[in-house]
């Protein structure tokens, strides 16, 4: 309600919503009566209680918008009433004005730290009642606007939290089938044998690690990582699953199949060349991958390798040594027409061929240090006489206590080929 009003007008909280209802509170008839004819003409529904008693049991019943309430009463007077008013359950704000003839500061104020929202002096003005009525309008209706928009900010969190455990459940079960890409996490190859570390930084992650059969005598080591987070790299680490199968020569498109049906190995660079292409025509995304692909011949430890943008590998002889190979090279999804060169190495027995992502030479301590390939070289002699499966867990609790976090900020995934002498024929 806006000052100025016709005396006929009816409150400004809506027109097509209810008048609002006001209790007048007093003990005398003759002061309820005169209240209650300026609020009705005023618009207002109006009801009376000819004591503090009377008015609770209206205000549980049916909780008034307004209680105009004379101070002194006999039995409970106006500061108790509004002390007890206050303590009622309700949904809505009632707004609480206190008549009084009392004008002195101190009881003016006890009526305030009662509950009491206004005061009004008797004898009672119709101008100043109006205006203290307008306020109250006010309030009234910014409460119930505070009121509606927390039921909807309640309402929203409550679907976001729905929506939330619908996703979680979903991320949990995509963990599951990412981890399944990997059919395998150890094998042996006679002396020599591989072992598979894959750890992403939240449900899902961008990195995939595998190794595959070539022939009886040849393994096939791979090592990606796809750029960005979340369930987009994801998807593309599974569709690059597909493109290198273990169990598929067919489906893998680093097999070729000769004239008398027998699969070998295209080069390394001619694979990186490859998944460059296909990247461009068939997989139709922004993401761009890196990756460390290498050719191991298992009786002479002889390999061949492309590294295209991915961390340099890296050799741990069996003396004890480390030695970074690779040239680097482009990333795999960023230029069509890149071309991607290979290296040639040899490992003796007793040395181990490393591949690892960013995860794990990018990880930074709590004062923001990086670990780099000289901090992750350190690890690595750290846990030399560990093997298999044991040293990548090692490594990876050294790179928790590196950290300062069992979550890490990247996906973190190894591969580790551990070469222990010609593997025996026949």
């Amino acid at each position: 309600m806006q000052n100025g009003l016709p005396h006929s007008a009816p409150p400004a909280h809506g027109a097509a919503a209810s008048p609002r209802r006001v209790l007048v509170v007093d003990d005398s008839r003759m002061q309820r009566r005169i209240l209650s004819a300026m609020l009705t003409r005023w618009g207002y529904a109006v009801q009376e209680a000819a004591g503090a008693k009377e008015a609770l049991d209206i205000c549980v019943a049916d909780p008034p918008d307004f209680v105009l309430s004379d101070w002194m009463m006999p039995g409970m007077n106006g500061i108790e009433f509004c002390s007890v008013f206050r303590a009622i359950p309700r949904e809505s704000y009632g707004y609480f004005i206190l008549l009084t003839s009392k004008s002195s500061t101190e009881e003016v104020a006890a009526g305030l730290d009662a509950g009491a929202d206004d005061y009004l002096a008797k004898p009672i003005s119709p101008d100043e009642l109006r205006a203290r009525l307008a306020a109250g309008e006010r309030i009234l209706g910014i409460h119930a606007e505070l009121v509606e928009k927390n039921r909807l900010v309640s309402e929203t969190l409550s679907q976001i939290s729905t929506l939330y455990d619908s996703l979680d459940r979903d991320l949990q079960g995509a963990r599951k089938l990412q981890q399944s890409l990997i059919k395998e996490r150890f094998r042996s190859f006679g002396p020599s044998q591989v072992s598979l570390l894959l750890r992403p930084s939240g449900h899902v992650g961008g990195d995939l690690v595998g190794f595959f059969s070539i022939n009886a005598d040849r393994v096939g080591l791979f090592a990606i990582d796809v750029s960005g987070h979340g369930v987009s790299s994801a998807l593309m680490t599974a569709r690059l699953a597909g493109f290198l199968s273990p169990t598929s020569a067919d489906q893998n498109v680093a097999m070729t199949e000769n004239a008398l049906g027998l699969y070998d190995a295209i080069p390394p660079a001619e694979l990186a060349t490859t998944l460059n292409r296909l990247t461009f025509t068939e997989l139709d995304t922004e993401h761009y991958f890196t990756l460390a692909y290498a050719d191991l011949d298992l009786t002479t430890g002889a390999f061949t390798l492309v590294q295209a943008g991915h961390p340099h590998p890296m050799i741990l002889r069996a003396s004890g040594t480390i030695e970074c190979i690779g040239e680097g090279g482009m990333p795999i999804g960023l230029v069509e027409e890149a071309e991607f060169d290979q290296i040639t190495g040899h490992l003796a027995p007793g040395d181990r061929l490393f591949l690892m992502s960013d995860g794990l030479t990018e990880a930074m301590d709590p004062e923001g240090n990086m670990l780099d390939e000289d901090g992750l070289a350190a690890l690595l002699r750290r846990n030399a006489q560990t093997r298999g499966p044991g040293f990548l867990e090692a490594l990876t609790w050294d790179l928790s206590e590196f950290t300062g976090a069992r979550d890490f900020e990247d996906d973190v995934s190894a591969v580790l080929f551990e070469f222990d002498g010609p593997k025996q024929l026949g």
